[in-house]
């Protein structure tokens, strides 16, 4: 049988699947279900600073609001619901300890200190590695993309200078030049690359007129702009690729790793299929091989990747012009009424 091991981020996987942040991780019968199905790796949910800062609010308010009464009128302490950080920490750091695979720390802050104390924390608690989510929302339109780009290339620096655990990056696909942005950061030793965040964005209720945010999980289809970063990172770049979003089948995988890809996170197929699809997954992977007589996973990871293409347009905007000689095909596939 096809050997599935891959290495990423330094760290020994025993095939390319890690189970992405989310809260399926609050749930210790859905990991132990998943370690069984063959899950590589683990992603813990993450730490977003402006939870903490919320939280810390809410606690001295609760601190300060019996201030001005008497004792007959309140309990001696306050109703702790928020433990800050503290509480996410202990958990990360039993699931860790109570996990079989490698466990991922996963964090996203606002400030540079914050960035390198929460790091340094997140790493106390013995975990594997730890993912930078970087992404900005600009506020002001006298901010320079150059200015932005500055200021999350610091961060990154500061946090791999703190800790001593392998450290990848986790982006969004809003850059100018996205290829520029992570030769800097692979540059200055980031040890991963995760293709790519997916935000929740707003969303308006016309019967309302107000704000909510839908709760919406990424669609199948939705990693084919991981697939063109992998095609033209992999050999450019000496830290590990991972391939994030929408990613469904056991045919996903074997896509993105033709493509350039060391590992992929899944996270929507483990919530809309069963736990035990992932055994599928790797199962179907295993046959894929087999049949293809690959005997590991380098014996096709980049095979089309730009690096190994003749083409060497494939990827960039010059297919169009061959997508666009054959438009009427889609008719073939939508034929119109």
């Amino acid at each position: 049988m096809a050997d599935l091991s891959t290495t990423y981020m330094g760290v020994k996987l025993k095939n390319p699947l890690i189970l992405g942040a989310s809260n399926l991780v609050t749930k210790p019968e859905v990991i132990k279900e998943l370690e069984e199905a063959g899950i590589a790796a683990i992603v813990y949910k993450s730490l977003f600073e402006e939870q903490i800062q919320l939280e810390s609010l809410q606690f001295d308010e609760e601190l300060n609001e019996y201030d001005n009464r008497n004792s007959e009128m309140v309990h001696l302490f306050p109703d702790i619901q928020h433990a800050g950080p503290k509480e996410h920490l202990y958990n990360l750091k039993k699931l860790k300890e109570n996990t079989s695979v490698p466990v991922f720390a996963s964090l996203n802050a606002m400030y540079e200190p914050s960035w390198v104390e929460y790091a340094k924390l997140l790493e106390e608690t013995g975990v594997d590695g730890l993912e930078l989510n970087l992404y900005a929302t600009p506020g002001y339109f006298e901010v320079g993309a150059s200015s932005i780009e500055d200021k999350q290339y610091q961060i990154v620096k500061s946090v791999k200078k703190a800790v001593k655990i392998p450290v990848s990056v986790k982006l969004s696909p809003f850059y100018t030049n996205t290829l520029n942005f992570v030769k800097k950061l692979d540059e200055a030793g980031v040890d991963g690359f995760v293709m790519f965040n997916r935000f929740f964005q707003p969303e308006i209720d016309i019967e309302t007129e107000n704000f909510h945010f839908p709760w919406e999980l990424s669609q199948p289809r939705d990693h084919h702009l991981a697939l063109r970063y992998a095609g033209l990172l992999h050999g450019n770049i000496d830290a590990s690729i991972c391939a994030s979003r929408g990613i469904y089948t056991s045919e996903d995988v074997i896509r993105l790793i033709l493509a350039g890809a060391d590992v992929v996170q899944i996270v929507s197929a483990v919530y809309k299929k069963e736990l035990s699809y992932v055994a599928i997954m790797i199962e179907e992977i295993h046959t894929w091989m087999d049949n293809k007589g690959y005997k590991n996973l380098n014996d096709f990871r980049g095979k089309l990747s730009r690096k190994n293409l003749k083409d060497p347009f494939t990827y960039q905007r010059a297919q169009y012009v061959d997508i666009l000689a054959k438009s009427e095909e889609i008719f073939k596939k939508y034929p119109m009424v």
